[in-house]
């Protein structure tokens, strides 16, 4: 059997981050947390996981700092898993993943859930990505500047010359 290598010290940010949360027991995990599971048998009956696979998922998602153990709400022995501050820092990421599901994973006439503002229960605004100035970015419009890198905007930006379809 091969031995999985970690990225725990990659310098590329989105190889860590895959490290931690990088497969899809972890984030479906995470994306229940958000809704508002917290108990072990809740996530288990929700997800369909394995006790053991689940088991796993949660210590390592514990371990890194994702999720933290607390007493139940309700007063019982059981204990819940909420997210940390850095779980919290996940949201954006579930919202992308879930408005790029929607994007291309569904038939137009097919039934979806919606994301909304529980204030209004109007869907909520697409994400974007906006420059520090507040100009709207595509992804042809950036680029990676590498650690010691200080030139700005220096070469080309990885997409330049590709057509952007959406």
């Amino acid at each position: 059997m091969v031995k999985r290598v970690g990225f725990g010290k990659a310098a590329c940010p989105v190889a860590r981050a895959l490290d931690v949360i990088g497969d899809w027991w972890s984030l479906l995990i995470i994306r229940d947390a958000f809704e508002g599971v917290r108990r072990f048998s809740e996530f288990q009956a929700g997800l369909g996981i394995a006790k053991g696979m689940l088991a796993t998922r949660l210590r390592d998602l514990t371990e890194r700092g994702v999720l933290e153990t607390a007493p139940a709400s309700d007063g019982s022995a059981y204990r819940e898993y909420v997210l940390t501050e850095k779980g919290r820092g996940l949201f954006l990421v579930i919202v992308a993943l879930r408005q790029w599901g929607e994007d291309y994973l569904y038939r137009p006439d097919e039934n979806r859930s919606a994301l909304v503002d529980t204030a209004t229960g109007i869907p909520v605004a697409r994400i974007a990505l906006h420059s520090a100035e507040g100009r709207s970015l595509t992804w042809a419009e950036t680029r990676v500047r590498k650690a010691g890198d200080d030139r700005v905007g220096a070469g080309k930006a990885p997409g330049a010359g590709i057509p952007a379809s959406r």
